[in-house]
This record gives structure tokens, sequence and C-alpha cells, in this order.
């Protein structure tokens, strides 16, 4: 009889077990959870590269990337819920024509996104190549397309002689065109992504060319970014340290691994399919 009080015990252990294996693995899921939306997301560089096909000059890449159809910039560096402006402003340096984009958060606070270069690839066609700041996609991250013969709607104004473009609008000073909006969630960004033809662009972690290096805002870099960077300067860090991005949340205990979270954040691990990141 003085087993019983142990016979019992072992079965009631035995009946329990599943029960505390199964809450054990919600809550390791669940722990180590946390979704975010990253800068990089709101601005697609595979879509900029193509939409270079199209664009007549600098004035119209920028037109394009903010107020087109499909509208390309969905960025919201300083998450006020209000899209960010790109700014282009083209420079040139030897036999390499530019774009540098940029976006200002406040005046005279500009950071660079990106650069666009373009240059002849010695067959009578050009070869252009966007490199996305590294700050906010990561190191190593570069978009290439060709342009043949027949291409000259944008090549015949870049390597023509004019007045290089330098945009007068930006932070507070719009143009008419441009609706001031509340940026998309992530997924339904990517689907109006999905409506342009990005076939004839590709990706590397290495240039196809060397670039001039003569972007005018190469060291713009602003401190006031609250959107998570995946390279940010120590300046960026200190900010966001005291200004936590709202694009972070962590799962908490109970909720099941497999439920869906909002489309406006992603997953903090890395996928290959993440915009602009050249992943």
């Amino acid at each position: 009889m003085k087993s019983l009080p142990l016979t019992l015990s072992l079965i009631f252990a035995t009946a329990l077990s599943p029960l505390l294996v199964s809450c054990g693995d919600d809550v390791n899921q669940n722990v180590n959870m946390t979704v975010t939306s990253e800068a990089a997301d709101g601005l697609d560089l595979k879509a900029v590269t193509a939409l270079l096909k199209e664009v007549k000059n600098a004035e119209d890449l920028e037109k394009r990337i903010n107020s087109g159809d499909p509208r390309i910039c969905n960025l919201d560096l300083n998450e006020d819920n209000t899209i960010d402006y790109v700014k282009v402003s083209e420079y040139s340096s030897g036999e390499v024509r530019g774009f540098s984009l940029t976006t200002e958060l406040g005046p005279d606070d500009v950071q660079e996104l990106a650069t666009i270069e373009i240059t002849e690839d010695g067959n009578g066609g050009h070869r252009a190549q966007t490199h996305g700041n590294s700050q906010i996609y990561g190191n190593n991250h570069y978009y290439h397309r060709g342009f043949g013969v027949g291409d000259y709607l944008l090549m015949s104004y870049l390597f023509s002689s004019h007045q290089p473009y330098r945009s007068g609008w930006g932070y507070g000073n719009y143009p008419p065109s441009y609706s001031r909006s509340a940026p998309l969630d992530r997924d339904s960004y990517r689907s109006r992504m999905g409506r342009i033809n990005t076939a004839s662009v590709t990706t590397s972690k290495t240039p196809a060319f060397k670039g001039s290096g003569a972007s005018p805002n190469k060291s713009r870099t602003s401190s006031k970014i609250k959107a998570p960077l995946r390279n940010p300067t120590a300046s960026q860090k200190s900010f966001q340290a005291r200004n936590p991005s709202k694009a972070i949340r962590s799962g908490g205990f109970g909720s099941r691994s497999g439920s869906s979270s909002s489309g406006s954040f992603r997953s903090s691990s890395r996928s290959g399919s993440s915009f602009g990141g050249g992943k």
C-alpha cells in the first residue's frame, strides 16, 4: 500500500507531460519573436532601377518616384505616419553620370538613400548601377541594368550638354503633383511593386563598375531616423535608443507561433525577399 502514492504520482506526471511540452513550445517560440518594419522596406531600389528605362530626365525620375502610378516611395524614416519626399540631385564625374537620391527629415537634415550611376559600356550602349546607402540597406547591395543603342530617352539627356538638375523641393515645400499621405503596410506595398516589370534588373554584392564617389550628398546622414536601420552610425544608434521605433514589437505568452501579424511588420530574421536590400 505504501507504493500507491508513488504509483499515482507517476500516472499523473505521464498524463501531464504532453501539456507541459506543448506549453513550453509556445513559450520558446514567442519569447524570441520580434517583428519589425525596416527603413529599407520603404523604397524598392529594384523598382527604381527599372524605372530608368521610362524616364526622360532627372526631374522626371523624381516625379515618378514620388507621384507616379504606381508610387514607388513608401518611406517613413521618422515614423510620423507620412511618406517622405525623395529628392533627386544630378551630378557627373568623367564619363559617369549620376543621381543622388535623398530625403529631408527637417531643415538642413538630409539623409542620402541611394546613388544611381550610368556609364558607357564600350559597345555603344550604357549600363546603370544603383547602390543603396549602407546605413539603410546594409553593405554591398547593388542593382544593375543595361541600356541598348535604342534606349535613347534618358541617355540622350544625360550625355548631352545641359545644366545638372538640382531639386528645388524638399522639407515643407512640395510640388503640386505630390500628395502627402500615410505609408502603405508592407504587404500592400509589395503588391504595388509587383506591378513594375523588373525582369531586366539584376542584383549583386559587388559593383559592375567602379563608382565615381562623386555624389554631392555622400556624407549626408540624418540622426532623426526612427525606422530600424541595418548599419546605423553611432549618432543614429544613440537617437534610436532614446526614440525607439514604434514598428517593433515582441510576441507574448500564450499566442500561437503560427498566428499571423500585421502586414506592416516583418520578422527580424531577414529573408531573401526583403525590398531594397539586394538579398
